[in-house]
C-alpha cells in the first residue's frame, strides 16, 4: 500500500510540474506555404521584422508558435512574383485547446509558467495561402493600352432621346 501511495504522489507531482499543452502538443508547427499562382517567392518575417524563412511556393516550413512569455507568434508572409502585385498575409498563432487542460491536469505551474514560456500554449494553422493579383491586363501587351476616342459635339446636334439621357453637371 505504501508503494502505491508513493507512486500516486510521484505521478501527481510530475503532472503538476509540467504543462498540459507541453505534454500533448508542440511549440513548433509545420506550415504549408501556398500561393496562387504557384512558384511565387515568399519571405516570412517575425513580429520583430526578422526574416525567419524564404522560399518558393509550395513549401512547408517549421515555425515557432510562441514569441516569448505569454506572447503568441505573429508572422508577415510576403509573396512576390513577376507580373503580380506583392501580397502580404499575416499569420497569427491561436491558443491551443490543450492549454486549457492545465485546469484539470497541469495545475498553476503549467498554466502560468511552463506552457507560456515554451510556446506550447499556442498553435499555428497547417497552411497559409497568398493569392496574387496580376499587375497588367492579360489582353493588352505591357505598355500598350486601348486608346479611347473623344468626340465633342454641340447639344444642337443631339436628337430628343439623347438629350433626355443627359445629366446636368451643376
Amino acid at each position: 500500500m505504501k508503494a502505491f501511495a508513493k507512486l500516486a504522489i510521484f505521478v501527481l507531482a510530475t503532472t503538476m510540474m509540467t504543462g498540459c499543452a507541453t505534454i500533448v502538443s508542440d511549440s513548433k508547427y509545420p506550415v504549408e506555404i501556398q500561393s496562387s499562382p504557384e512558384g511565387s517567392t515568399f519571405t516570412i518575417k517575425d513580429r520583430d521584422g526578422k526574416v525567419v524563412s524564404t522560399g518558393t511556393t509550395p513549401k512547408t516550413v517549421i515555425l515557432e508558435a510562441g514569441a516569448g512569455y505569454f506572447k503568441k507568434a505573429i508572422y508577415d508572409i510576403i509573396f512576390e512574383k513577376k507580373g503580380y502585385a506583392p501580397k502580404t498575409v499575416t499569420l497569427t498563432a491561436d491558443i491551443d485547446g490543450w492549454y486549457w487542460g492545465n485546469f484539470a491536469f497541469g495545475g498553476p505551474l503549467g498554466l502560468l509558467i511552463i506552457d507560456p514560456i515554451n510556446g506550447s500554449m499556442y498553435k499555428l494553422p497547417p497552411q497559409v495561402e497568398g493569392e496574387l493579383i496580376p499587375t497588367s491586363s492579360p489582353s493588352a501587351p505591357k505598355g500598350k493600352t486601348k486608346k479611347r476616342k473623344l468626340t465633342v459635339i454641340s447639344i444642337e446636334h443631339l436628337d430628343e432621346k439623347q438629350k433626355a439621357s443627359l445629366i446636368a453637371l451643376n
